[in-house]
């Protein structure tokens, strides 16, 4: 009875270790503001011991395994992580990415010279993600309702072949893809400029894993972040070359794929969390606000834990 009470109880210990060291999983798919985040891996500045990230063909992949509690976190849009948190997923963001700043865009042929033309288009966008929130923003601006088109519902990886196809004459998209589209004939028509704010990148965290358990292993995956960012920042060429097979384009086209993005470093992630009212909390007020008069949520999220500034780096000012 005591050698087999030992066994057990070492087994229950064995089992607890094997909790505890068992690296986090967090899922993204290809877009140049998670790159910096791939570009660690690939640089083994990101140890798999801590840190292991599957790469989904699209959110809502992503979202799909946040659901089915096969990741730990993944890189969304904030309106993405608000959806997901109403469907039920604790989520809580520990870093912004990006904030969108003209790298998402509407997309169109040659036969729609302005937004009023959309009317009765096929427009493609990925349901359940940021093309929903994104495509009830040119409409508003359109003026058009969404009877008034037609809608497609496709995700990325499937707009070349649609477009290709001729399935859509009109499409919710972003880098690397767009570039992709642009160069089979596409024409930006409207892009995140005109909606300034509104589609911000974050790594959300399950909430129910943000413990002593995973701390360290999400600050170092926040770490080796910045430290390719730096590297980015410092050795754009050099990088470049690194960038190019995972995002499917040619090196010198590499660099004008993170155009219209915002990329805030250590210490500007800090000011977006900082504070009694932080940044980032009221523009996810807005954005839930916004969601809910587009229906885009049926309720307001109360925004609780949604924003944890305790793994972000301090030691930022000789950055």
């Amino acid at each position: 009875m005591v050698t087999f009470g030992g066994l057990l109880l070492t087994s229950s210990i064995l089992a607890c270790a094997w909790r505890f060291n068992k690296p986090i999983t967090i899922a993204a798919h290809v877009w140049p503001g998670y790159e910096p985040m791939f570009l660690a891996q690939r640089e083994n500045w990101l140890d798999t011991q801590q840190v292991r990230l599957m790469q989904t063909a699209s959110a809502t992949e992503s979202v799909q395994a946040l659901a089915a509690g096969s990741i730990d976190g993944a890189a969304l849009t904030l309106d993405e992580t608000l959806k997901a948190r109403a469907a039920g997923i604790p989520l809580s963001v520990v870093l912004v990415f990006n904030i969108s700043a003209g790298a998402d865009m509407l997309l169109v042929n040659a036969n729609i010279k302005s937004l009023a033309d959309l009317k009765g288009r096929r427009i493609g966008f990925e349901q359940s993600s940021v093309g929903e929130l994104f495509l009830a923003e040119v409409l508003q601006t359109a003026g058009l309702k969404k009877s008034e088109v037609k809608l497609v519902a496709l995700t990325v990886d499937q707009q070349v072949e649609s477009w290709t196809h001729q399935r859509i004459e009109a499409v919710v998209s972003y880098e690397p893809v767009a570039s992709q589209l642009q160069a089979l004939g596409a024409f930006k028509l409207f892009d995140s400029r005109r909606i300034p704010n509104t589609i911000v990148d974050v790594l959300a965290i399950r909430s129910d894993i943000l413990d002593y358990r995973h701390s360290s292993a999400i600050r170092h995956l926040i770490n080796a972040h910045f430290r390719a960012l730096e590297h980015i920042n410092q050795n754009s060429q050099d990088a470049s070359y690194r960038m190019a097979t995972h995002l499917g384009l040619p090196a010198d086209e590499v660099l004008p794929a993170f155009k219209g993005l915002v990329l805030p470093n250590a210490a500007n992630n800090y000011r977006l969390f900082a504070g009694a009212s932080p940044t980032l909390l009221a523009n996810a007020r807005h954005l839930s606000n916004t969601m809910v008069k587009n229906a885009l949520l049926t309720q307001h999220d109360r925004l609780d834990g949604l924003i944890r500034a305790d793994f972000l780096p301090t030691d930022f000012q000789n950055n």
